[in-house]
């Protein structure tokens, strides 16, 4: 019994962790961070996820990216939570700036998805 919660915990660990960007029916975007995606979408239509999402309508996946550790993840959604709608926009867009981000923790450019 032991050795199988071991197991969980590494497993837990070693998951990477993403951060992403819903965009809801009204055009504005949620942020969040979770180890798996498309879980954490479907949660979020079926209505078991935020409840900032709750009654937003159509929701569509804008912008995922792999960042590894939770506390980078945590870091990431922080910082682009503070960010305007038209950086955010331009994150979404793939024009560099998620790269900018990065170097704006001090952080090594990551592959978005």
């Amino acid at each position: 019994m032991l050795w199988c919660a071991h197991l969980n915990i590494v497993n837990a660990v070693m998951t990477p962790w993403s951060v992403y960007l819903i965009r809801t029916a009204d055009d504005s975007l949620y942020t969040g961070i979770t180890t798996d995606v498309s879980r954490r979408f479907s949660q979020h239509q079926s209505g078991k996820g935020a409840k900032a999402l709750r009654g937003k309508g159509e929701l569509r996946l804008a912008f995922t990216a792999q960042v590894g550790e939770r506390s980078l993840a945590l870091r990431i959604e922080y910082r682009i939570k503070q960010l305007t709608k038209r950086q955010k926009e331009r994150l979404v867009s793939g024009d560099g700036s998620f790269e900018a981000l990065l170097a704006s923790l001090q952080m090594p450019a990551l592959k978005s998805d």
